[in-house]
Protein backbone atom coordinates (compact mmCIF):
# COMPACT_ATOMS: atom_id res chain seq x y z
CA UNK A 1 0.00 0.00 0.00
CA UNK A 2 1.29 3.31 -0.63
CA UNK A 3 2.21 5.87 2.14
CA UNK A 4 0.43 8.83 0.72
CA UNK A 5 -3.40 9.81 1.25
CA UNK A 6 -5.01 10.43 -2.04
CA UNK A 7 -7.39 13.01 -0.72
CA UNK A 8 -5.52 15.12 1.44
CA UNK A 9 -1.63 14.26 0.76
CA UNK A 10 -0.75 13.14 3.75
CA UNK A 11 2.64 10.94 3.93
CA UNK A 12 4.76 9.24 6.46
CA UNK A 13 6.24 11.69 9.75
CA UNK A 14 9.89 11.21 10.29
CA UNK A 15 11.48 12.05 13.73
CA UNK A 16 13.52 10.49 16.53
CA UNK A 17 12.85 7.15 18.98
CA UNK A 18 14.06 8.21 22.46
CA UNK A 19 15.24 5.78 24.76
CA UNK A 20 15.53 6.03 28.66
CA UNK A 21 19.17 7.00 28.12
CA UNK A 22 18.14 9.42 25.35
CA UNK A 23 19.95 7.65 22.71
CA UNK A 24 18.39 8.90 19.40
CA UNK A 25 17.37 6.77 16.50
CA UNK A 26 15.56 7.45 13.61
CA UNK A 27 11.71 6.17 13.06
CA UNK A 28 8.83 7.26 10.82
CA UNK A 29 4.84 7.49 11.28
CA UNK A 30 3.18 5.73 8.86
CA UNK A 31 -0.35 7.66 7.70
CA UNK A 32 -3.29 5.05 8.70
CA UNK A 33 -4.63 4.14 5.57
CA UNK A 34 -7.62 2.67 4.34
CA UNK A 35 -8.37 1.22 0.75
CA UNK A 36 -11.69 2.27 -0.16
CA UNK A 37 -14.22 2.03 -2.92
CA UNK A 38 -15.27 5.87 -3.40
CA UNK A 39 -16.69 8.10 -5.89
CA UNK A 40 -14.49 10.10 -7.42
CA UNK A 41 -15.28 12.03 -10.84
CA UNK A 42 -19.15 10.20 -10.89
CA UNK A 43 -16.54 6.75 -11.13
CA UNK A 44 -16.14 4.69 -8.33
CA UNK A 45 -12.63 3.93 -7.77
CA UNK A 46 -10.47 2.34 -5.37
CA UNK A 47 -8.27 4.74 -3.40
CA UNK A 48 -6.29 5.15 -0.26
CA UNK A 49 -7.67 7.34 2.45
CA UNK A 50 -6.46 8.26 5.95
CA UNK A 51 -8.91 7.99 8.49
CA UNK A 52 -9.04 11.58 9.58
CA UNK A 53 -10.50 11.87 5.78
CA UNK A 54 -12.94 9.39 6.76
CA UNK A 55 -14.22 10.43 9.28
CA UNK A 56 -14.34 14.15 8.76
CA UNK A 57 -16.55 13.35 5.59
CA UNK A 58 -14.20 14.01 2.47
CA UNK A 59 -15.03 11.28 0.68
CA UNK A 60 -18.19 9.97 -0.60
CA UNK A 61 -18.24 6.46 -0.39
CA UNK A 62 -19.46 3.93 -2.78
CA UNK A 63 -22.24 1.43 -2.27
Amino acid sequence: MPGKCDVCGKTRGVGNAVSHSNVKTKRTWSPNLQRVRAVVNGQTKKIDVCTRCLRSGLVKRAL
